[in-house]
């Protein structure tokens, strides 16, 4: 076994690949992988495989972009199959919020330059023909949506790296990491000690525990997900070509065709955390028992939605664990205030996100910084005072949201109020509407009379737009106190701090 190497990437999922993948496409070549067990082990092997570039974040847009694309480059490289089925999607509406969050998303994608079009009840059924557009005000396609095989890529991505002067050990449990005084770090194993000089994280549902090793805390959370496979359909076979992906956030599911048949999961908001207390370390390779009364309500909207669904019969169920942050981005770069240690997980979408991710942290780790603002997966977008306590709400919270209309400046209530300054009370009397930056309480505006003491979001002028208003002839024209508690505050030391 390899005792040295310039980075040990601990996780072999599609992440952990893909990182070890682009680590070698941008020249650095002594870089090692190493799997506790085969690789797709914990969440990749038993993923729905689906990929699409629709995300409120336009970075994060352009990165799922750069992934879907990245397919056919690993194909060509390594002559193996990805499985892809790039059929397109459409993403359903069926109210005014929604329809406006779509036309946003679009503008961006124009921006982007990605060919996605908005679409009306009739071509969604001339597109989607099984789906049921009663309610429905329009869509938004995207030709790049699909599926693909989450095996065949993750041993794709794999290939590539060891094309590339990557090693892989497989059947290796990482048991302790302990760093050097000079930043470097030995990683035992029970096989034997590794040293490294960068260590990235890509562990998965096992990524809180490979980091409590460096005495680190990763706010990250395992979520019981469900899909069903189903028996073959008839309107489905006997089409001349595959069905596309629709992703119907009214019913907080995504449907696609699979074989003969489909597959179609849910988001549902009976959802159950798993392994609160930490993942299990021989868990890898199994499945979570079924639990249809937790989808039930979902499953009734699906028949309404896809009534063809009334008929078929279940072929498999697959229900199994992946991760989430509180916000639903991936945990990716540089763990503040520890040297040569990087995150690359959280990356609840692995097959829309993972090839970005890789990408981003690569770049990172050799030319000091990505290409892109990583901002919204950064993993020092939370700082210490983040806990479990935290972390556990906030994810519950995002899967349940994870098909709800995204508004700007939406704020969230679960876990709230975490942090609160000395002035909290005192401004909470004054009819404070709140919201949250770094975990502490902030006041973004006041109420007055019978103004309400929230902000109801939208994408038209929303109702703190008079209290504004109010505020902001207040400060132009008189005075305004502000607090600065919520600022960034930075502390410059060493030789000729003060001068400087």
């Amino acid at each position: 076994m390899k005792t040295t190497t310039q980075v040990a990437v601990i996780g072999g999922g599609v992440v952990g690949c893909s990182v070890l993948y682009h680590l070698t496409k941008l020249g650095w070549s002594d870089v090692l992988l190493i799997e506790r067990s085969d690789l797709t082990s914990g969440s990749t092997w038993h993923a729905a495989g689906g990929f699409h570039t629709l995300n409120g974040d336009t970075n994060m847009a352009a990165l799922q972009g750069y992934t879907i694309k990245l397919y056919k480059e690993l194909e060509d490289i390594t002559g193996m199959s990805c499985g892809l089925h790039h059929v397109g999607g459409i993403t359903l509406a069926d109210n005014q919020d929604r329809f406006d969050m779509l036309l946003a998303e679009w503008a961006k994608h124009r921006y982007m330059g990605l060919e996605t079009e908005i679409v009306g009840p009739e071509q969604i059924r001339e597109i989607a023909p099984i789906t049921n557009t009663d309610g429905i005000i329009g869509a938004l396609y995207d030709p790049l949506d699909g599926h693909l095989d989450p095996s065949g890529t993750t041993h794709a991505y794999a290939k590539a790296a060891r094309m590339g002067g990557a090693d892989i050990i497989t059947h290796t449990k990482v048991t302790a990491t302990e760093q050097r005084a000079d930043g470097s770090w030995d990683i035992t194993t029970d096989k034997g000690c590794i040293h490294a000089e960068h260590v990235v994280n890509a562990a998965g549902l096992w990524a809180r525990e490979v980091g409590a090793m460096a005495g680190l805390y990763f706010p990250l959370h395992p979520m019981e997900h469900q899909y069903i496979v189903t028996d073959d359909v008839p309107q489905i076979y006997e089409r001349d070509q595959e069905h596309p992906h629709v992703m119907d956030p009214a019913g907080e599911s995504y449907l696609r065709q699979e074989g003969r048949g489909l597959c179609i999961g849910f988001y549902e908001q009976a959802c159950k955390p798993w392994a609160v207390d930490g993942t299990p370390w021989n868990f890898g390779h199994e499945l979570l028992p079924d639990d249809f009364d937790k989808i039930n309500d979902s499953i009734e909207f699906a028949y309404r939605r896809f009534p063809v669904l009334q008929s078929a019969g279940v072929k498999s169920v697959i229900h199994g664990p992946f991760t989430f942050a509180p916000d639903g981005n991936p945990l990716v770069g540089p763990v503040p205030g520890v040297r040569n240690y990087w995150a690359a997980c959280g990356v609840m979408a692995g097959f829309s996100q993972g090839g970005g991710v890789g990408l981003m942290l690569a770049q990172w780790m050799i030319e000091g910084e990505p290409e892109r603002n990583t901002m919204a997966m950064d993993v020092a977008r939370f700082g210490d005072w983040i806990s479990p306590g935290y972390t556990l709400p906030k994810v519950i919270e995002n899967y349940q949201k994870r098909f709800s209309v995204s508004y700007p400046n939406e704020e969230l209530p679960a876990a709230r109020p975490l942090r609160t300054t000395p002035m909290y009370d005192i401004f909470d009397a004054m009819g404070a509407v709140w919201g949250a930056q770094y975990g502490l309480e902030v006041v973004n505006y006041f109420a007055q009379g019978d103004e309400p003491r929230f902000e109801t979001p939208s994408f038209r002028r929303s109702n703190a737009f008079e209290a504004t208003r109010r505020e902001v002839w207040a400060v132009r024209n008189t005075v305004g106190i502000n607090e600065t508690h919520n600022f960034g505050k930075y502390k410059v030391t060493g030789d000729g701090a003060r001068s400087w």
